[in-house]
Parts: C-alpha cells; structure tokens; sequence
C-alpha cells in the first residue's frame, strides 16, 4: 500500500532540519537578548532574519536540483561581480570594506552569498566531468574558488575569504581528489603561509595571529578578547551563572560578545552543560546533513549537500576554535548563535538546498 505524502514532505520540506534549525535560532534568540544588553530592537533585527531565511529556504526547497544547476553559474558570475563592485564603490566600516549599501533600502554583505555559490559553482562543474577530477579539472576548479577567494581577502576579511576556499575544498575533497595531490596542497601551505605572511596579511591579522600563539604578550591590546573569552567560559563552570547574570558580557569587559564572541556569553551563563548542549544540536544538525549527502541519487545533488554540510562544520570549528583560543581570531560569526542578518539568511537557504536535494529524490532519481 503506497504511504500519502505528509504535509510537510508536499512542501519540500525536512521534517529532522526544521526543528533543529528552529530550535537553534530559538536558542540564538535566547542568548543574544542577554549578550545585546536586552536589546530589544537587536532582537527583532535578529528574529526578523530568522524569519526572512526561513522564508528563504522554504522557497529554495522547492526548486528541483536540476532547475538549480541550471542557474548556478550565472549566480557565481553575479557574486564575483558583485565583489568587484565592493571593491570599487563598497561601504566602509571599522577599516573594511565588505558592504553594498543602498541608501534607505538595503545594506548587504556579497562574500557571504558566496559562501553558498561557491560550493554550487564546484559542485555543477565536477558532476559534469569525469571523477575522481584530473589534474586539468582540479586546477580548473582551483581557479574557480581562488577569484573570490582573492577579491574577499583583499576587503579584508580573512574569515569569510578562508570558509570560501574551504566550501570549494570540500566539494573538490567529496568527488575524490586524489591523495597525492591533496597531500601536495597540504605541502604547498607552509610557503605559501610564509607569503602570505609577508606580502598579503595587514598588520592586524598578523597581530592575531602573534597573540593566538602568546595572548599575554599584549594583554591590554590583541590579546584582550581572547583573555577575557576563556576567562568568561572558565568561570561558568559546570552549570554557570545563570541567564542574565553573566558579568564579563554585562560589564563590558568581553568585545563583540553579541556577534564573534557569543559562544563565551553562553559559557558563562549556562556553563559546559549549555555549551554541550549547543553542540549535541550542531552534531546532529550536521549528522542530518551528512546523511541527506549519502542518500542523494544524483552526483550535482552529492557533491552539493556534501559542500554545504561540511561548510557548516567549519563554521562551527572555527568560531568555538578562536573563541577558546585554539585558532587565531578570524571574524567568524557562531551559526544561527551570533547577531548577523546576511549570515542567517544564508545558512538557511544552504540548508533549503539540502532540503530540495532530500525531497526531490523521487523526481529526479532519473536525472
């Protein structure tokens, strides 16, 4: 007897990605009145990205895999050139330049739509070709992740340039890069770190990554929000201090404690039982992910999900790695936990491409 469709699975929707993703943002919501200072209006800023991601990703799910492949490299030419426009004639803040702004209508952050482009630009080129890639393809493809790679690090932001050329990586990685050259790239990022550390990082990254490897050689200065970071995670303890209650965020003593540095307010607050219990939902968040990868009956659909799950996952490590003083501090914002329109909005439309690659294996499994 042929099982009736639920209503969600009509909708092109994923029941398990849902509530984890719902969950999440409702913890996100959570945490951030208390690290904005209760701030109501940053948290209707926030709540109301949430919303327009999931709106996103709804929409996003019901396109088919194969309608998506279609469009994919004109959206990768349209984010390179909205880069280059960043470059000429983007808006400025704090040293940056990262943003398109259009006065009274909208201010935006092209890199991050990147995040997800860059991975379908991989993706659509490799299920085309013959796998595991030939050398000629993976420099191809290396090409193809480098231009933004390149036009992001120059705004600067680092962060965001790195999960870029990640996302590629892993999509290069998922269609079988060979060990020999995987092994040669590893080789080849000792003397290119070494130029990069000498012709490409600005003064501040370097001071970064000189207080990731000593934090007290400028205690007062670079080394300030790693301090304060570990100290406010270390002096939750266990069960922490209780919503509301932590000091080193209320008291101004932890920098960016509603965006990079979030993760440190949760710490205090709630403890290692609440930093666990964030993890238990990106593990699982993740594990979803991995498991739409396997299960997905096309290559473009494989190499996709696969790109955008582990894309995730760095972002994850990443952010908990800086804030705990394990990687050089990168600017990169805690999944669906930190304060950040663009971010939200893109995670959620990645996740709606998981979403359809899930939904549509019936339609498609001829593809």
């Amino acid at each position: 007897m042929k099982r009736r469709a639920t209503l969600l699975q009509r909708l092109h929707i994923d029941g398990p990605l849902l509530i984890l993703l719902l969950m999440l943002g409702a913890t996100g919501l959570f945490v951030l009145y208390s690290a904005g200072g209760r701030n109501l209006d940053l948290l209707f800023k926030q709540a109301s990205s949430f919303g327009l991601g999931l709106v996103a990703m709804a929409v996003v799910a019901q396109l088919e895999p194969r309608f998506m492949a279609r469009w994919v490299p004109l959206g990768y030419v349209v984010g390179v050139a909205l880069l280059v426009v960043v470059d000429v004639m983007g808006h400025n803040a704090m040293g940056a330049t990262r943003w398109i702004n259009i006065p009274g209508v909208i201010r935006f952050q092209p890199s991050e739509f990147m995040k997800l482009l860059m991975p379908m630009m991989m993706a659509w080129y490799l299920s085309k070709r013959s796998l595991p890639p030939n050398f000629k393809h993976s420099l191809i493809s290396l090409s193809l992740v480098v231009v933004p790679f390149v036009l992001i690090l120059d705004q600067p932001d680092l962060g965001t340039a790195m999960l870029v050329l990640a996302s590629g990586g892993f999509v290069l990685f998922v269609g079988g890069l060979q060990w020999r050259w995987l092994i040669g790239a590893v080789s080849a990022a000792v003397p290119l770190a070494v130029a990069m550390w000498f012709f490409v990082l600005h003064d501040y990254q370097k001071r970064r990554v000189l207080t990731f490897l000593d934090p007290e050689m400028d205690p007062l200065g670079a080394g300030w929000n790693i301090i304060q970071s570990k100290a406010a995670i270390g002096s939750g303890g266990v069960f922490g201090k209780g919503w509301l209650l932590g000091t080193q965020s209320h008291l101004d003593f932890l920098p960016e404690s509603h965006t990079d540095f979030i993760i440190a307010v949760l710490g205090e607050e709630f403890g290692m039982v609440g930093v666990c219990l964030l993890l238990v939902l990106y593990l699982l968040l993740i594990g979803r992910g991995l498991t739409i990868t396997v299960q997905a009956q096309t290559l473009f659909g494989k190499l996709l999900a696969g790109g955008v799950t582990m894309t995730f996952f760095v972002y994850v490590f990443v952010n908990i790695g800086m804030v705990s003083g394990l990687l050089p501090v990168v600017g990169v914002p805690l999944p669906f936990i930190s304060y950040g329109g663009t971010s939200v909005v893109t995670l959620l439309t990645g996740f709606g491409v998981l979403m359809s690659i899930h939904t549509h294996r019936k339609w498609i499994a001829q593809v």
